[in-house]
């Protein structure tokens, strides 16, 4: 167990903030996020070049370094060595909350295994901003971001998320919005959804319908821009009787059971454990390796 207190003697510990930036519109920037970003001893980014560009705009000074998806491991090591010597970092992604489909999530690990408190800021996220105005159920949500770009590997996460009740959100970039819609419609059915693009923007827009008008929508329009799309859960009555049986157990004891009893190895059963819970495999691999270790 680790207790965090994470303002008490902060004037003398090294302190890692995570600074969520706009999305868009720059005055969605917060007064203390500007503070921080100003008193920090260094600003970890994503991409310097976009960083650099808002901390002109607010005459930000603070050094930049580079911290993204392929050097993190070797600028997590410089950022921790900082933080022990009692820095102030702030870590921020190119927009939104750092962490979210962006770098952060192994320096925030590493921070806390080293016992350096990690101080999280409200502020601009995509996902939340797109759900509230969805017209959807915002409650429960389930949070996917990026399907994967081959095929078969977005068919199979598709078929977990069919299962899933909850309204779930992914992000899609533009160029494979048409192939993710083609997809969603085979394997979800013609169900609800919004498409949210350029949000806080001047053409933010708002697309809701069923798969299928999207669908034709996007035949015959320009796709432009960072999508959100948020999707009716599966609001089906019917239960399967096969799955049932697994409700009383954790994630790990329904692992162990196909392990113990089914005889498969522990890469199938993963599968077969998230297959059934409908949520992704990674989510399962994560949560029953984690326990195994601990």
């Amino acid at each position: 167990m680790q207790q965090q207190k994470s303002f008490m003697n902060e004037e003398n510990k090294g302190i890692l903030y995570l600074v969520p930036t706009p999305i868009g519109n720059l005055e969605d920037m917060t007064f203390r996020a500007i503070r921080i970003l100003k008193e920090a001893s260094i600003i970890a980014a994503e991409d310097t070049r976009n960083t650099k560009k808002l901390c002109n705009y607010f005459d930000i000074s603070t050094p930049i370094t580079s911290y993204h998806e392929h050097n993190k491991e070797t600028s997590s090591k410089l950022l921790i060595s900082r933080l022990l010597d009692g820095e102030k970092v702030a870590l921020v992604s190119d927009a939104g909350m750092p962490s979210i489909s962006d770098p952060g999530y192994e320096l925030v690990v590493a921070a806390i295994e080293e016992q350096i408190s990690v101080v999280p800021l409200p502020g601009a996220n995509a996902a939340l901003t797109a759900l509230i105005a969805s017209g959807l159920k915002p409650q429960p949500f389930y949070f996917y971001g990026f399907l994967p770009r081959g095929k078969k590997e977005r068919i199979e996460e598709l078929e977990i998320l069919k299962k899933q009740t909850s309204t779930f959100i992914l992000y899609e970039a533009p160029h494979r919005l048409k192939d993710t819609l083609i997809a969603m419609n085979s394997v979800l059915g013609n169900r609800n959804i919004t498409l949210c693009r350029e949000l806080t923007k001047k053409f933010e827009e708002f697309i809701r319908g069923t798969i299928e008008e999207i669908l034709e929508w996007s035949e015959q329009n320009d796709i432009r821009g960072e999508f959100c799309i948020i999707v009716q859960g599966n609001e089906s009555e019917e239960l399967d009787e096969e799955q049932k049986w697994w409700e009383s157990l954790s994630v790990i004891e329904h692992v162990n059971t196909y392990i113990n009893q089914e005889r498969l190895s522990s890469k199938d059963a993963i599968k077969q454990t998230a297959k059934d819970r409908g949520i992704p495999k990674r989510d399962v691999y994560q949560e029953y390796h984690v326990e195994e270790k601990g």
